[in-house]
């Protein structure tokens, strides 16, 4: 199922996961009307569902997680050793790595992707909704998922697939179904079309993905780290002595495996975690163990990896979310009190020049879809003329329209003079947009590389630890 961000998909799943009830129309499952009035319906319906947004318990471990809801072997003692065995057996059988006694707030946003698979695994569902399921993973384990979702349909199960990338979805249905504005555009066989048909067939546009322009002239060393070291959540080394430079004008990309030390770098970067050693320097000036806040008034931008937790408040609407930065200097805030009429013509601004597809301002963060949350994060963020840019999987779950809009802002603020760390599993990425590309593994800076010597292998190695020679 395809769809640019905001046209239905989500919300047509939910619907058929007993998240949201229809006003009108009918759903069948095997040739039989149902009501589906909640998950559990779903469930014993033998429906699972994949989110694109993680319904795990941070505070819970993967074992406690995936157990959750269901009964013990034990009755009513817990038998989360059993739980766990079975985890181990799935995630071998599936490719699927993942520690079963590890807390969910300890991992890496690829391996909590991992965690929802197993879950809906777990669960034996004849029928897989999968949305978004592969946006957080490297290509070699969106590899290996392919062929989970093949044994799958092997073993007789359905699966909706609904993803912003063509040629996973070539290259895994045998139908595609588009959606635009909440309707249905076409269903068609997917033998036959290429990513151009169906690039056409979901914004009704040809899309041209911007390209990587000669390198401007570079300015001022922005950002440098000096022998950066760190910790993770679990108290293990993550940052071991992380040297690096970036200068305005570029845009330095940063490629790695989930779970090799990123978040912790931009977290480190930002003023979120705390480094052990090493020295942070910003505009030349040594911004370590400083507060976000000092950090941010230095011209920093943050678009975080996880938008929805790190990036908004979610209950909050979309002027309070683009002030947060903000919301007590002028010209917003006067004598302690917001000047709501400026915050208004502010917000609207925004929407237009950012292309957010919103009700209104007051509609609340977490009404919006995934496309249009990342919208307000980079309004707000790139609004306020940074002189540094820190973005952590700024395309993480964007249909194409949207990615092609995330990319030309990065483009145009290398243009303006930004130093731009672009942090991002996604390889396309990187080489469509970095000047100069940084491989990380376990935490260490294996090797960068100009964008004209970055061949694929040599990334692909350094990805696996391997050094270059």
């Amino acid at each position: 199922m395809l769809g640019e961000n905001g046209a239905g998909k989500s919300t047509l799943m939910k619907i058929l996961y007993g998240l949201y009830q229809p006003d009108e129309g009918e759903v069948f499952i095997n040739g039989k009307p149902v009501k589906i009035a909640s998950p559990n319906d779903a469930i014993n319906l033998g429906i699972g569902m994949i989110h694109q947004h993680f319904m795990l318990v941070d505070s819970l471990t993967v074992a406690e997680n995936i157990a959750l809801g269901l009964p013990s072997s034990r009755g009513l003692i817990t038998d989360l050793d059993v739980v766990s065995k079975r985890i181990d057996l799935l995630a071998k059988k599936y490719g699927l790595q993942v520690d079963p006694n590890a807390y969910i707030w300890q991992l890496a946003v690829g391996q909590r992707q991992r965690v929802e698979i197993l879950k809906a695994l777990y669960r034996g569902a004849d029928l897989l909704i999968l949305d978004e399921p592969t946006a957080v993973l490297t290509p070699q384990e969106v590899d290996e998922f392919m062929q989970t979702m093949r044994q799958m349909t092997e073993e007789k199960h359905s699966i909706i697939f609904i993803s912003h990338k063509l040629h996973e979805v070539i290259a895994v249905s045998q139908r595609v179904t588009v959606l635009r504005n909440g309707r249905r555009v076409d269903s068609c066989p997917t033998a036959g079309c290429t990513k151009q048909d169906l690039a056409r067939m979901m914004v009704g546009q040809e899309i041209v993905m911007p390209k990587l322009g000669s390198l401007p002239k570079l300015g001022e060393v922005r950002l440098e780290l000096k022998n950066v070291q760190a910790l993770s959540d679990r108290g293990t080394p993550a940052l071991r002595g992380i040297d690096l430079q970036i200068q305005s004008g570029e845009i330095v990309g940063l490629a790695g495996v989930s779970g090799n030390g990123q978040a912790e770098l931009a977290q480190v970067v930002t003023g979120l975690r705390h480094a052990e050693l090493g020295q942070v320097l910003i505009g030349g000036k040594d911004m370590t163990g400083k507060l976000p806040a000092q950090i941010v008034r230095c011209g920093l931008a943050y678009i975080p990896e996880e938008r929805m937790r790190d990036g908004m408040v979610q209950d909050f609407n979309i002027s309070e979310n683009i002030i947060l930065r903000d919301h007590s200097q002028s010209p917003y805030a006067r004598s302690g009190f917001l000047i709501h009429r400026i915050i208004a013509e502010f917000t609207d601004k925004l929407i237009g020049l950012f292309h957010i597809k919103t009700p209104s301002r007051e509609t609340p963060a977490r009404n919006l879809s995934g496309g249009n949350i990342q919208k307000v994060v980079l309004a707000r963020e790139l609004s306020r003329n940074p002189r540094i840019i820190i973005a952590a999987q700024p395309t993480r779950g964007l249909d194409i329209g949207a990615t092609e809009y995330v990319h030309t802002s990065l483009l145009e603020q290398r243009e303006k003079g930004a130093a731009v760390l672009l942090i991002s599993e996604d390889l396309d990425e990187v080489l469509a947009l970095s000047d100069r590309i940084a491989v990380i593994y376990e935490g260490r800076i294996m090797g960068i590389l100009a964008n004209k010597d970055a061949e694929r292998e040599k990334i692909g190695l350094l990805m696996a630890g391997v050094q270059a020679e």
